[in-house]
């Protein structure tokens, strides 16, 4: 099985997320990735500091999420359950492989994620079908303030499902103590152990 890590930057939590995984399934596929993540970047200080305490080697370059990774991953596992919003938005087509790290571990509440889906893609139908009826008709200012009262009650929907969604996030440590850090390796690694446990009894 396939597994790519996703984060904002790839330099703190996705690699520690790769690294504790490839420690406990040597032979395990694991990449991670970043939403806004540069090239070739090394993970921050404080995270290769952080599991040098626990012995566990990472030789890490950051990367972008891109097609290509999608198509390489079975399984896309996200830090936060706005990372799994973005890739959901922007790559639609790979939504199944989609879930954060937490829900997936403990099966979370997947019929409101149906219904987000369903809701994000209702929303982005009816806003097209509306900036082509009107786009060329009204000025900018008035085409923004027509799509949005003609997209309230989808907007609603989508916070009220979001607000019901129990918090699969894990916090990003970036910019924080060394304890900041080791806070959040300790709750990955809690559920590095459940992904573990999941893939070997697959």
């Amino acid at each position: 099985m396939k597994i790519l890590f996703v984060c904002t930057g790839n330099t703190c939590r996705s690699p520690m997320a790769e690294a504790l995984l490839k420690n406990k399934l040597p032979g395990a596929e694991v990449q991670s990735a970043g939403i806004f993540a540069g090239k070739g970047q090394r993970a921050s200080k404080n995270t290769l500091d952080v599991l040098g305490m626990k012995q566990i080697p990472l030789d890490h370059q950051s990367q972008p999420v891109t097609v290509q990774l999608l198509n390489w991953a079975d399984l896309v596992l996200t830090m936060t359950s706005q990372h799994k919003q973005s890739l959901a938005m922007q790559y639609p087509a790979y939504h199944e492989k989609l879930y954060t790290l937490k829900e997936y571990v403990l099966q979370g509440d997947k019929d409101t994620w149906e219904q987000l889906k369903k809701a994000y893609a209702d929303l982005e139908e009816k806003r097209a079908r509306f900036l082509n009826e009107n786009g060329k008709k009204l000025s900018p200012h008035t085409l923004d303030d027509k799509l949005h009262q003609h997209l309230q009650e989808e907007i609603n929907t989508i916070h009220k499902l979001e607000a019901s969604l129990p918090n699969y996030d894990i916090s990003d440590p970036f910019g924080g103590s060394v304890n900041t850090y080791q806070e959040t390796l300790d709750e990955i690694e809690k559920y590095i152990e459940l992904l573990a446990k999941k893939i070997d009894n697959r």
